[in-house]
């Protein structure tokens, strides 16, 4: 037996129930998008052409792990292997209070994606020189979510144009704010 509430046909939601036909209240689903580690670094380092929403194939102990808020993405990238995308270095300590069944902090994770997206991925990486790097681990209505983007490498002059473009629009932005605040410089 199905246990969600179900929508009947003049509208109403049907009462939840369990196995034994006992009505139970429904457990509260996590709602919005938490954030729970990002990379700042790839940013800096790649220049985001196109993002990518993709689930993670993951055991008990990383998701509440992921949940403890305790992640990292430095170092990670994503790669195809037998016309899959897994995602490679990323680290997911493990849970505290799991016993021998923890996971091993940096094991190889597979992607999840519609195969539509994972042969457009593929192709484009394999003809133009791109790579595949996670942006973003978050939950979104209570699955665990990467955020995968697709990147080209910035080259040393690159990076330090952005900074000093960046650095320009922050000060242009803090003379105009003194400017409307009527402080002259």
């Amino acid at each position: 037996m199905w246990l969600g509430s179900m929508i009947s046909a003049v509208g109403r939601v049907a009462p939840v129930v369990d196995t034994s036909g006992r009505e139970v209240a429904p457990m509260p689903r996590e709602q919005g998008r938490k954030v729970v580690a990002s990379n700042r670094k790839a940013r800096h380092d790649y220049a985001i052409l196109d993002t990518y929403e993709a689930g993670m194939a993951l055991t008990g102990t990383e998701v509440k792990s992921l949940r403890a808020g305790r992640a990292s993405l430095v170092d990670a990238f994503a790669q195809e292997r037998n016309g899959e995308l897994y995602l490679h270095g990323m680290h997911i300590p493990e849970y505290t209070q799991g016993t021998w069944t923890n996971h091993e902090p940096r094991r190889t994770r597979k992607l999840l994606l519609k195969r539509l997206e994972i042969d457009r991925l593929i192709g484009k990486t394999r003809e133009s020189g791109l790579t595949l790097v996670p942006l973003q681990v978050y939950f979104s209505d209570g699955w665990a979510k990467v955020e995968i983007g697709l990147a080209k490498g910035k080259k040393s002059y690159d990076k330090r144009q952005d900074l000093a473009k960046r650095d320009a629009d922050r000060e242009i932005a803090r003379v105009s704010g003194r400017r409307g605040k009527g402080i002259s410089e």
